[in-house]
């Protein structure tokens, strides 16, 4: 199993890139609202996507190594930040 989040400053971005990354099937795919760390104000939340994927055994193999630079452009692309260890 291996797990990854992306966050985005919008939620509509967060919500699409899910749908996408749902349809194309996933185990699971869910949008979470992040406070950031320290902040009290209720503007200062990001929108996460965790994608989780049963199927990859080797975290260390190449098919891990290709979803975390596909996660990280598409991150990038909209403007967001990838976090490839969300459990850490």
């Amino acid at each position: 199993m291996t797990e990854h989040l992306l966050l985005f400053p919008d939620r509509d971005v967060a919500q699409e890139i899910a749908a996408d990354l749902a349809d194309e099937g996933f185990s699971e795919v869910r949008v979470l609202r992040v406070a950031l760390a320290g902040e009290d104000d209720a503007e200062d939340h990001e929108w996460g996507v965790h994608v989780r994927e049963d199927a990859v055994t080797d975290e260390s193999g190449p098919v891990e190594s290709g979803l975390r630079d596909r996660f990280r452009a598409l991150a990038e692309e909209h403007h967001g930040w990838y976090d490839p260890e969300p459990n850490a």
